[in-house]
């Protein structure tokens, strides 16, 4: 029997929006999304927008916030790093992990990917660890190999209580920020390869558990077919979630239809 699996949906503002930005955004945004209650939604905004949004959302469970990044140290001598505990002071649930612009431009290895979901989930973090693979790879074929490698490095020697605990977003690195965008054909087969590995890494029952995003130039016009692929749990969204009414476009597209 098949586990159902709530659709989520994660809005990653990246180096944008201030402070002063969060309460106008969120204003709309509620609004947009009063009637929805049956898709789990997450805020990543900037670090220096957590304490307003999370000030103005009170730890409701309705809008979950995330965080961009953080130290895989718990505390000490680390200049312009953020700890888990600093996210947790704030009431964070999420925390991007492995994000391909982490791994690209600031040279964040599997091995350091690993020691921040470790570090995660010593502090209740919720980690949505990203994974995907470069035009290059996928053209010469390498994209599984890849997808194996980075699963295989976060989740080593973890338990099946922490495991149950990961969110894994698939970030085809060439469909972010393109307007490329993976066909629903390409983004399933990879969703499933994900599973499959799950499945035959941790048991059947951490594959069917897990949900798994896709994130990759998710807009309100593409998401409906891509959001209900088999394997597609949800959507880690960039640019689109910039605009309140667009990002609660896309989350309304997440509601089941049945």
């Amino acid at each position: 029997m098949a586990i159902p699996r709530k659709k989520f949906v994660a809005g990653n503002w990246k180096m944008n929006m201030t402070s002063s930005e969060v309460s106008p955004y969120l204003e709309v945004f509620r609004l947009e999304t009063e009637g929805i209650n049956n898709v789990d939604i997450a805020i990543i905004p900037p670090f220096t927008a957590l304490a307003k949004a999370s000030e103005i959302l009170g730890g409701t469970q309705k809008i979950r916030l995330g965080a961009q990044n953080m130290s895989p140290e718990v505390k000490g001598a680390y200049t312009g790093e953020i700890s888990a505990t600093m996210l947790r002071d704030l009431f964070i649930r999420y925390v991007l992990v492995g994000h391909s612009e982490r791994r690209r431009l600031f040279g964040e290895t599997d091995e350091l990917v690993h020691r921040k979901v470790v570090t995660a989930l010593a502090s209740e973090l919720r980690p949505i660890l990203c994974v995907g693979e470069t035009l290059e790879e996928r053209q010469a074929g390498q994209e599984k190999a890849i997808l194996e490698a980075q699963l295989s490095g976060a989740l080593t020697g973890l338990t099946t209580d922490q495991l149950e605990e990961i969110v894994i977003a698939y970030e085809p690195v060439w469909a972010i920020g393109t307007g490329l965008t993976a066909t629903p054909a390409q983004a399933q087969e990879a969703h499933h390869f994900i599973r499959d590995y799950l499945a035959t890494d941790s048991g059947l029952e951490i594959a069917a558990k897990t949900r798994i995003l896709y994130g990759g130039s998710v807009t309100a016009d593409n998401a409906r077919e891509l959001l209900f692929q088999p394997d597609i749990d949800g959507a880690l969204v960039g640019g689109a979630s910039l605009d309140p009414r667009s990002f609660a476009e896309i989350v309304a597209a997440a509601v089941p239809t049945e």
